[in-house]
Parts: structure tokens; sequence; C-alpha cells
């Protein structure tokens, strides 16, 4: 059977399972099977699949089906200006997080020599996405999961970047190493008694997700740390919830933090805050 037909057979698989991007879904993995470009896809459209292709390609549809993320099946996610390895040990890269990339990038000169602390490192999207744009600075990262750490070294390894960023299997509130000139985090900030009802919970780890009962628990821990390890004006940039905004700055002012900039993402939503630490 013609690839143009195993497509439109797995887009209605998907669409009678409610996936919005059923059409897309199905070229992206139609590409995984052939290990093809997507274009190269879409110009092989009369080209008969192998039985054995078919089946590797339909596994992967009942895996989607099943609401389990392209990324994951692919393990693979674009983020900022590079392709980053996922696997479920970390969470999938997100393009609102690229403001804190973005943000961090706006407080660095190109030729300036900065030590950043990442802040539950996760696949190493953050800090490696910076390095690639600041040649003279260094990340130290940590993680409390081996899993991710893992994975974050050997995306680290793929862009060259190992020698410039040391990892640390750490809870941020064991942390002591440094003074650093930044703090970036992503930390896990959903209120633990919504994590049920988010898409997702079969397939992301908990651990990333879960910020406690109030879900600011380790957004807390995160700036009564960075208050004792940033340098005097070193600058904190931290991802929150898009509902945390006015008890994450209270926090940050009671920790002696200058407020700088308060970032919203692309749904219109608060998503990052810029601080400075002031004594």
């Amino acid at each position: 059977m013609k690839i143009l037909n195993n497509l439109k057979e797995g887009g209605e698989i998907l669409k009678r399972n409610n996936i919005s991007s059923y059409k897309i879904d199905c070229e992206i993995l139609m590409s995984k099977t052939l290990n093809i470009s997507r274009e190269d896809v879409l110009l092989n459209l009369e080209k008969n699949l192998k039985k054995e292709e078919k089946e590797k390609y339909f596994n992967l549809i009942n895996r989607r089906k099943k609401k389990e993320p392209i990324a994951y099946i692919i393990n693979k996610k674009s983020f900022w200006r590079d392709n980053f390895i996922t696997n479920k040990d970390v969470l999938i890269p997100r393009p609102d997080s690229e403001h804190l990339v973005e943000q961090t990038l706006k407080l660095i000169k190109k030729n300036q020599a900065k030590r950043i602390l990442d802040v539950g490192v996760g696949s190493g999207c953050l800090s490696i996405s910076i390095l690639k744009e600041r040649p003279y600075c260094k990340f130290d990262a940590i993680d409390p999961s081996e899993s991710a750490l893992k994975l974050a070294k050997t995306n680290a390894n793929l862009h060259q970047l190992l020698h410039r960023i040391k990892f640390h299997k750490r809870d941020v509130d064991n942390f002591y190493y440094d003074k650093y000139d930044l703090i970036i985090s992503n930390p896990p900030y959903i209120n633990k008694h919504k994590i049920k009802y988010l898409g997702t919970i079969n397939y992301e780890p908990k651990i990333a997700l879960d910020g406690g009962v109030d879900g600011l628990e380790v957004i807390r821990k995160v700036i009564s740390k960075s208050k004792h390890i940033l340098k005097n004006n070193g600058k904190l940039i931290l991802e929150i919830g898009y509902d945390q905004k006015y008890k994450v700055i209270n926090f940050l002012k009671k920790k002696n933090f200058f407020i700088n900039k308060i970032i919203k993402d692309y749904g219109n939503n608060i998503r990052c805050i810029v601080s400075t630490k002031i004594s």
C-alpha cells in the first residue's frame, strides 16, 4: 500500500481518537518510520511501504492514539534553534520556556563570561541553548533525577558542550557550590492536586511537575537558595504558573529581590519573572 494511503488510514485512526493534529502527526510518524525527512515523505506519496514498515508505522500510530506525546514517540523535540533528545525521564521542552533563554541572552553580552546555574536542568535545553549563543559562559546544572541528568549529559555531548556544563545530582536545598552571576530555573510549579487533570500525566515525570500543595513549594526553595548563592546584583530568571504572579513577587520581595520584568508567554499568560538580588 502506498505512503499516501497509509497516511490517510493513520489519520482516520487519530481523528477518531480526538487527536486534533492528526495530519501532521501522521507525517511525522511516517518520517520516523522510514528515517527520512517529513518533506521527503510528502515527495514520495506514491511509493509503496514494505510490510515491516507498515507494521512499524501503525505501532507508532497506536501509541499516539493513546495520547502519548509525539516528542516521546520520536525521542526528539525542537527548542530555540536546535533539536534535543527527549524521553519520559524529562519534561518535553516547550516554546513558552524559550522566554527564559531570551531573557537570559538579553542580560549577557556576546563577549561576557558569566557563571550561571540551571536549577532543574531536565533535558538540558535551557543551558545548552544559552551556551551556544554565549561562548564564554559556563553552567552548573542540578537536578534530583539521575535519569534526567543522564539525558542532559547526552544532549550536552550531542551539542559538544560537555566541557562547559558541570552536572550535579542535587536538590536545590542541598546545593552549596559557588556564587553565580545568574540563576535560571523552570521548577515544578503545578499544584499536586491538579496534576491528575493534566493531559500528559501518564507520560511526563511527576517529579518535574509537582510543586506541592500550593504549587509554590519548589519555587520558594529556589528563591531562598538564590538569595545565598547569587552575587549581589545577580539575576534570577524564573518560570512560574500563570496564576502565581502575586505570591511569587511577594516572596521575592521578602527575600530582598527587586522585580525587573514580568514576561507573558505566547498564550498571553504570565510565565517568567526576572529579578535582581539587591542585598
